[in-house]
């Protein structure tokens, strides 16, 4: 029996990118990346006249994770790709963890779903998973009651707060109903 994944949006859930930008959300620390997706937004500039991207990421968001690791396995789910694993998760004290590789970024997804939502249904392959994301709405819950055998858990995240305590007790709550079920 697996365990439940944990799919993780960078942009968002870990970093409130649309808060004021001048007032960073509380217990968040700025950080400047230059990850290659950034520096690819940027083509024909030299690399270092690239500005880095600022983002805000909370310590704390990096030990409640951890915890939640002993429940799910925890995935990106974010554009940031593989990439989240050299900047975002050495912030927050995350292992490597493993990310899904978007075979196209951006289209349009079915039904007017996120572009996401199909492609992480296939990823877990029947398996019960929690999503949090910034862009989440009723066509992607339809999408994946529709297309998806196991349960799963859609957090939408208010991207200009970021992840709360409601969120992770809520996905706490998730993976132990699921039990022996997952």
């Amino acid at each position: 029996m697996s365990r439940p994944l944990l799919y993780l949006d960078v942009d968002g859930p870990l970093n409130p990118y649309a808060a004021k930008p001048h007032r960073r959300p509380f217990g968040y620390r700025t950080h400047r990346m230059k990850p290659e997706g950034w520096i690819a937004q940027h083509p024909g500039m030299p690399r270092a006249s690239v500005r880095p991207l600022r983002v805000w990421l909370n310590p704390d968001h990096g030990r409640r994770l951890r915890e939640l690791a002993g429940l799910y396995d925890l995935v990106w789910a974010t554009t940031w790709g593989s990439e989240a694993n050299v900047f975002i998760g050495p912030v927050l004290g995350l292992p490597e963890l493993p990310a899904v590789d978007w075979p196209v970024m951006h289209a349009a997804g079915p039904d007017e779903t996120f572009w996401k939502t199909r492609d992480l249904v296939t990823y877990a392959a029947g398996r019960p998973f929690a999503w949090v994301d910034d862009e989440l709405g009723d066509a992607d819950r339809a999408y994946v009651a529709a297309h998806h055998e196991g349960s799963a858990l859609l957090l939408r995240i208010d991207p200009r707060l970021g992840l709360l305590d409601p969120d992770f007790r809520a996905l706490d709550a998730f993976a132990r109903t699921l039990g022996g079920r997952a």
